[in-house]
């Protein structure tokens, strides 16, 4: 399926997957993806986000990965897990139960055999409110729209592009400094895809790019603020955010979700 790719070369710092590497991403991609879908599935009202991020770093650990935030840059947890108005980085604590209602956010990332998978979803927590939907439903459709745009040829721009129409077209705003990035050994890798730029503008996308592409939306404001934790962002006017991730492959031909359970 990946045959006719380069050896792993590089591109200004950008690293081109050949096809083991690919496989071997393959592989950390689908533990991440099974984490965040049993993340998901315990999303319920009393339980706390403690309790999570414990039975994300048991699954991850059983299929022989680690996770691949514990210890990043002295981050303490194995996930991050935001509620509400949270964006990212939000650490798991015992003290932190879920209501109905909430939004919870939830990354995750698994490191296998040298290779990293990473990937995010934000999940609704019992009934949650209109806005609450809509503003997940806008970051769904933002990554979708996002992921049509990794085709060969195409730039990072498109991406960029896809995210801020999306998000902006439906009232919301999205923070500018953060943004997706590519993935491989390094869980953060170049090139930097910001969530807002023009179409066709950036660094070319070409077969053996593997990137992390996470939208990010606020609802009211596109300034946030980071709590005293040092990790915490948390919506500038303290209201709801929302934060979707996968990691994709160019290929020559339709993107590949490396993060997506068939």
């Amino acid at each position: 399926m990946y045959g006719g790719f380069p050896r792993r070369v590089e591109k200004g710092r950008i690293v081109i997957k050949t096809p083991r590497e690919i496989v071997l991403m393959q592989h950390a991609g689908e533990i991440s993806a099974l984490a965040l879908q049993r993340a998901g599935e315990l999303v319920v009202p009393g339980i706390t986000t403690w309790e999570i991020n414990r039975e994300i770093g048991n699954l991850i650990k059983s299929k022989g990965a680690k996770p691949s935030f514990r210890g990043l840059y002295g981050f303490p947890g194995n996930a991050c897990i935001s509620i509400n108005q949270e964006l990212i980085h939000g650490i798991p604590s015992k003290k932190r139960y879920l209501r109905e209602g909430d939004i919870v956010s939830i990354d995750v990332g698994a490191f296998k055999d040298g290779y990293h998978g990473d990937n995010s979803a934000t999940f609704a927590c019992g009934n949650v409110s209109k806005g609450a939907a809509k503003i997940i439903r806008v970051g769904e459709r933002a990554l979708e729209n996002a992921i049509f745009q990794c085709y060969a040829g195409n730039r990072i721009g498109d991406i960029s592009f896809a995210i801020q129409s999306e998000v902006e077209g439906n009232g919301f705003f999205g923070p500018e400094d953060f943004h997706g990035h590519g993935v491989g050994r390094e869980l953060h890798e170049d090139p930097n895809i910001p969530n807002f730029g023009k179409a066709g503008r950036g660094t070319r996308l070409v077969p053996g790019m593997t990137l992390a592409i996470e939208p990010m939306v606020h609802a009211t404001t596109k300034k946030y603020r980071i709590l005293r934790d040092e990790w915490t962002v948390v919506e500038g006017n303290g209201n709801l955010a929302a934060h979707f991730e996968h990691t994709v492959l160019i290929t020559s031909g339709e993107p590949v979700v490396l993060t997506k359970l068939t």
